[in-house]
């Protein structure tokens, strides 16, 4: 059962009962931040990438991932961040106790998972789609474990975990901010994620395509409300797969390119 902590809302003194929601590790085990029931929680303002994500171990594999910092939204309107404990204990054997060493991704350094080819989205920053096969050497891919959407940051964290269950594992906020949505970046990678209550127009596709063509890299558009009819058009000219997130955090295939990105069995 999830540990839980009682949260003070600054704002209306509203009482509330916190647990941290869990994510799907690679190797298939739930991974949920430790809580700090002895820290102040903080209200949200401007956010910040950095202070969004953050770095968690988990208990079964020792993998270091990303995943989105706590919070909790009042029914005042204030969102808190709920803050996070250093979780006892030294790393397992062969794994780095921080982000970024041994292959390991972090939102800020933009390096890819370890091995000889970088990270799974492309060599060198070049584009190309994510290598088929496992996230994890010897280890068969799991199924996809979506995560329900409720806001806008579940539809940005829905795609991140798409895309690194694809075999990226290098994934942050893109340097380059897109008109609409969210900017995700992997190497060899742009995504965009839309999610507003508006289909995806041309010139959202058109914009992701230019921006990606810029840095020499592929791209890929997950949307919350789907797409104009032009703008599937326009994707199949231009070569750009289309997602459309349903609520419960699956992209679903919109076009062709699509469907062979994702074709890879799990199983």
């Amino acid at each position: 059962m999830p540990e839980s902590v009682p949260v003070l809302c600054p704002a209306c003194r509203r009482r509330h009962r916190y647990s941290a929601p869990s994510y799907p590790c690679v190797c298939g085990a739930p991974v949920a931040p430790p809580l700090d029931p002895h820290a102040t929680p903080v209200v949200v303002g401007d956010r910040v990438w950095d202070e969004d994500w953050i770095a968690v171990r988990c208990a079964s594999c020792g993998r270091q991932d990303q995943w989105p910092h706590p919070e909790l939204g009042c029914p005042c309107g204030t969102s808190l961040r709920i803050p996070v404990a250093e979780r006892a204990g030294p790393p397992e054997e062969g794994v780095s106790a921080k982000p970024g060493e041994d292959g390991e991704s972090s939102p800020e350094d933009g390096n890819g998972e370890g091995g000889a080819d970088g990270g799974r989205g492309g060599g060198g920053g070049q584009g190309g789609r994510p290598v088929s096969g496992p996230p994890v050497s010897g280890t068969p891919r799991r199924a996809f474990q979506p995560v329900t959407i409720r806001t806008a940051r579940d539809a940005v964290t829905a795609a991140a975990l798409y895309l690194r269950w694809l075999g990226y594992q290098d994934i942050r906020r893109a340097d380059q901010r897109p008109p609409s949505g969210i900017g995700l970046a992997a190497r060899g990678l742009l995504a965009q994620v839309d999610p507003t209550v508006h289909p995806a127009s041309p010139r959202d596709v058109e914009c992701l395509w230019l921006t990606a063509m810029t840095e020499s890299a592929e791209c890929v558009y997950f949307s919350l409300a789907g797409y104009a009819e032009d703008a599937r058009h326009r994707a199949d000219d231009l070569g750009v797969p289309l997602f459309v997130l349903d609520l419960t955090g699956t992209p679903q295939p919109v076009n062709g390119l699509a469907d062979e990105l994702g074709a890879t069995d799990p199983d």
